[in-house]
């Protein structure tokens, strides 16, 4: 499969129609985490950066090289060796990036990973608690028809599988004229937002129905708010864009968010707020949590009153 350069700049034409009555909106989204959900090697920041990295796993070692605009990737043994070009990086980098290659037609998952915190390969996360039984293995995991199209569909937009996801990954295919037709999140309720959201950070129903259990469950935020005792499935203010802009980056700053707490938890609601601090509160009622493998934590979106060594609640 030939990995097309200018791909990227067809994806950003849809943000041009759009930015031509949203121009704040869509100018602020093509540098977020989500509109660089995937990206052509060739364009990828961090394989520049880093134009020699490696991993060993037992008595596999593999690297990944810089050649032009190309990165290669090598898995040996000691005796035999497998090399294959990389085509895309799915994830931006913030906590982790993975790389995708072809190899007898079909697409491969690689082994190791980058990962921010470390600034180096480890393995990755669904390769943990397995083991290659040989070099293709080590080099990467084959991927299904079902895994395809389940991390294409979350990390492009549109039938040509275009670079991140775009204006239209949410509002629909009538994004290019002002519509009814198109998804106004501003018009969702919190369960039909979760829905929306969770087609690519998993809904209540694909986490209680299929797991994961435990903490490898924290990543999927609309699963997490879902059990939150202050959940309601028609409360505005409990849905996901309650907190966070999605033409946005997230905001790390705590205190940020002391205002969206206080949009339900108010004193002129309450008669009190809380008994322990008068602010940032999603830093104890929001904990971040820190997941075995991703070498980052993640903010658990179960609101509630996290007790210092209360079991993970599922």
């Amino acid at each position: 499969m030939k990995v097309a350069r200018g791909l990227f700049l067809v994806c950003l034409s849809c943000w041009a129609d759009c930015s031509q009555c949203h121009r704040e909106q869509a100018d602020s989204f093509k540098h977020t985490a989500m509109a660089n959900a995937l990206q052509p090697v060739a364009s990828c920041d961090i394989l520049k950066q880093h134009p020699k990295l490696k991993f060993r796993e037992g008595t596999y070692t593999s690297e990944i090289v810089r050649d032009g605009d190309r990165s290669i990737l090598t898995a040996s043994d000691g005796t035999n060796t497998i090399s294959v070009p990389l085509l895309y990086a799915f994830g931006l980098g913030q906590a982790g990036q993975t790389y995708v290659f072809e190899k007898d037609g079909a697409f491969y998952e690689s082994r190791a990973s980058f990962f921010n915190a470390l600034q180096e390969l480890d393995l990755t996360m669904g390769a943990q608690g397995s083991k290659p039984a040989s070099l293709e293995e080590a080099l990467g995991r084959r991927m299904d028809k079902g895994d395809t199209k389940a991390c294409f569909g979350c990390h492009t937009h549109g039938a040509e599988r275009l670079p991140g996801v775009g204006c239209e990954s949410c509002h629909g295919t009538q994004v290019t004229h002002p519509s009814t037709k198109m998804n106004r999140l501003l018009l969702m309720t919190s369960d039909e937002m979760s829905e929306l959201c969770g087609a690519c950070h998993r809904t209540w129903s694909q986490i209680a129905l299929n797991g994961p259990q435990g903490v490898n469950n924290v990543r999927f935020q609309p699963y997490r708010l879902s059990n939150s005792k202050c959940y309601d499935a028609t409360d505005a203010r409990i849905r996901c864009t309650a907190c966070h802009d999605p033409h946005r980056d997230p905001i790390r700053e705590t205190k940020f968010y002391d205002v969206k707490c206080n949009a339900c938890h108010s004193i002129a609601a309450h008669g009190r707020l809380c008994r322990v601090a008068k602010s940032n509160c999603v830093s104890c009622h929001m904990p971040k949590v820190d997941l075995p493998g991703a070498h980052t934590k993640f903010t658990d979106h179960q609101i509630r009153i996290a007790r210092i060594g209360a079991p993970y609640p599922n």
